[in-house]
């Protein structure tokens, strides 16, 4: 099966928040790109109709908080993968520069931050005058 990713992941794992409305769980991320994340699957977590969630994970030896609105787009029997549709500025800094530090090559991260805004141009409805 070929590769679809166009985004590098980066192994990263952490204690994280997996929300949705007044449901919670604590669960472990496993990696994390710009465009979305890979969690272990909550013993105690069942899917809804709804598939849209937010992730919150703090950096490590810091107390940056990153929070994700993401939506549902796998599930397997023990991981769940989120494609990320939101993130805050101030999140998306911190992670931006996780991954530039991880990476260790800054022209590989300028690319796929070409592709993220690229790809939400084409997923963004032209503004009603």
């Amino acid at each position: 099966m070929p590769e679809r990713r166009h985004f590098t992941r980066i192994f990263y794992l952490t204690a994280a928040k997996l929300v949705q409305g007044p449901q919670q769980w604590r669960t472990q991320l496993v990696d994390v790109s710009l465009q979305g994340a890979l969690l272990l699957r909550p013993d105690d977590w069942s899917a809804s109709d709804n598939r849209e969630y937010e992730i919150v994970f703090v950096l490590g030896g810091s107390d940056i908080e990153i929070k994700m609105q993401v939506e549902l787009t796998h599930e397997a029997s023990k991981k769940l993968g989120f494609y990320c549709h939101h993130i805050d500025i101030d999140s998306a800094s911190h992670l931006k520069r996780m991954i530039e530090l991880n990476l260790g090559e800054e022209q590989l991260l300028y690319r796929e931050l070409e592709q993220l805004l690229q790809e939400h141009r084409e997923h963004t409805p032209p503004a009603q005058p």
